[in-house]
This record gives C-alpha cells, structure tokens and sequence, in this order.
C-alpha cells in the first residue's frame, strides 16, 4: 500500500513509519515537527516527511494513497490540559476533516491511533472491553472518544476506518518521550538511583510496547476491510495489566533502586483494566513480543547508553508539555500551536 502517516517523527511515529516502509509499504510522513531537535539515539529508519500542519491538509494532496495511519495529535493528558478547545480542534476535529478528504480522495482505510485512557474511572476491577461504557475524565481522552463516534459515521463501502485504543505505550523511540509511566520512572531510576511514584501507585494500567503497536497497525493494514470497518479495538495484551506500584517494584528488581512514594500523594482517578480478546479473535497470530519487564529492561539500557542526565530528565527535549510551552514562550508558536515562521 501507499501510506501517509500522520505524525510520524513523534514518539510512536518515529517507530511506526520506518517499520511500515521495512514492510514493503510506500510510506510517506507528514509531521508538524514541534519536537526536531528533540532526538534520543540513532534514528531507527527514515521515510520522506513532509512538514504540514494536519489542520491543513486537502483532499487533493491524499490522492493515490491507500491508507492513512493517523498519529498526530496533542499527545497526553496534560498537553490536553495546556487548552481544551485546541485539544478539540488538533485532536478530534482535525481528524475528521482528514478523514473526511481521505475518503474524497479515494484512501480506502483509515487507521486511528485512539487510546484506552477513554474507559477513566473503572467501577469495577474486571476488565473492559470496547462496548463497555467511556467515562473520559480529560480533554484528551474526550477528544478520542468524540474522534471515533465521527469515524464511525463516516464507514462506508469504500471507507473503512478503525480505531485503534492503545495501551498506555512504553519503550525507546528516537523521539523519546518520559512523561509516560514506565519510560519516567526507569528514567528516576537512572537519574537519581530511586524510582519515585507522583500517586500512590494504586492505579491499573494498561500498557504495550511502541514496537508492538507498530505490529498492530501493520496487522489492520492487511486485515480485511469488512472485518475492521467502523470497529475499535483495544491494541495490549491481557497479561499487561499493571498496577503501577507493582511496575515501580518491578524496576527495582531490576535496577536495585528504592521505590519512594512522592510526599502529599494521592490516588490516580484513571483506573482501568482492559480486555484485549477481541483483536486476538481478529488477529490469532499477533502476540506481542514485549512486557513491563523487558521494556524496563531496554529503557533502562537505552538510557546509559545515550547517557541521559538528571538536567535532560527536568528539561523540555523529552516532555511534550515542557516543550511546546518552550516554543510558546519564545514565540516561534502562536497561541493555536501555529509556527510563526517556518
């Protein structure tokens, strides 16, 4: 297939795009680059990216692609915080203008990086599935939620778009990111010799690799339209359910660093296990190849490897809030997160 993906020199895109283009797909990037420059480590792969604002793109510039793997969104919880209207605009309503030139355009299939952190608050300890009910407690899981009720009235005989609700991601990247859960405490770890928990590390998380979400997209991309079309599906694993205390303790083991719990810390309201069968019933052959303790293990590596220091874990390279704040502050971006100049 030809593949524009969205995104693709941030932190799942950086992975993502070169592991379709090794696929044998023609892949093409598209990427506002609000964090070049912002490198960890060798690039795994390069593909042809063009420098767009995802907000901008016309139907005529997705003529002759196949498929889009959408990516680009503002990227977590308090990056969705910075402004809930631009959270709606980047993330929910940008994609389905996207979406809907993709399918002026003839792009037959479209594959939408959502999230798990949709489900919230979890009442009950038992699993969720994707019909189970979505109590999104931030604008960037809203955005998500709002984003996939779009696409879905948009399926079609000729338009097949899927949602893919990704675990709490993990693992190295050239585009490295520590404000996720086990990538910023194996980052504690070797920063500061003790893994420190913000929360009282009572919360479930789902989590799957970078790698393994690469896996995913590959796997619908080939999937058949009529059995993707309209449909979501958790992207995890159900032996990768954790409670973070428990990922903390496992880092422990693996790095002989104390676990400390931050002073004034309180309970995660983001609580949730997931069920993952419904992609193994789809796909019966996609395993992933990565757990906590593995990915633990390879961030942990990664990090005295590049020898990232305890300045370069407070900074902006690698924390996508600190970053376009820095870019705010210094006015290369205006306030909608346009650059001023180019």
């Amino acid at each position: 297939m030809r593949v524009l993906v969205t995104g693709s020199h941030g932190y799942i895109g950086s992975v993502v795009a070169p592991l379709l283009a090794d696929s044998g797909h023609d892949v093409v990037g598209l990427d506002t680059f609000f964090y070049r420059g912002c490198d960890f480590g060798p690039e795994v792969g390069q593909v042809e990216s063009l420098s767009r604002d995802v907000r901008e793109v016309a139907s005529a510039e997705l003529e002759g692609f196949d498929a889009i793997v959408h990516l680009a969104a503002l990227s977590n919880d308090p990056v969705g915080d910075l402004d809930a209207g631009l959270t709606a605009e980047i993330n929910c309503d940008a994609t389905l203008r996207l979406a809907r030139a993709a399918r002026e355009a003839g792009v037959r299939r479209f594959v939408f990086a959502s999230s798990c952190s949709m489900y919230g608050a979890s009442e009950t300890e038992a699993a969720v599935h994707e019909d189970a009910p979505l109590k999104p407690l931030t604008a960037y899981a809203e955005s998500k939620v709002r984003s996939e009720e779009g696409l879905v009235e948009l399926a079609g005989p000729d338009f097949a778009p899927v949602s893919m609700r990704n675990a709490t991601v993990f693992g190295v990247s050239p585009r490295l990111r520590l404000d996720i859960v086990l990538n910023n405490l194996a980052a504690w770890s070797h920063t500061t010799g003790r893994i420190r928990l913000l929360s009282d590390g009572s919360a479930w998380r789902p989590l799957v690799h970078v790698r393994d979400v690469g896996k995913a997209t590959l796997a619908l991309l080939d999937a058949p339209e009529d059995q993707i079309r309209g449909e979501a599906f958790n992207i995890g694993s159900d032996d990768q359910n954790y409670l973070v205390r428990d990922l903390a303790e496992q880092l422990s083991e693996i790095t002989g660093c104390v676990v400390e719990v931050a002073e004034g810390s309180s309970a995660d309201q983001r609580s949730y296990r997931v069920d993952f069968s419904k992609l193994g019933r789809l796909l019966p052959g996609l395993t992933p190849d990565w757990n906590a303790e593995r990915g633990g293990r390879e961030l942990v590596d990664a990090y005295q490897s590049v020898g990232l220091t305890k300045d370069e874990f407070d900074g902006d390279r690698f924390v996508r809030l600190r970053r376009l704040r820095r870019l705010l502050d210094e006015g290369a971006l205006d306030a909608g997160l346009h650059w001023r100049s180019l």
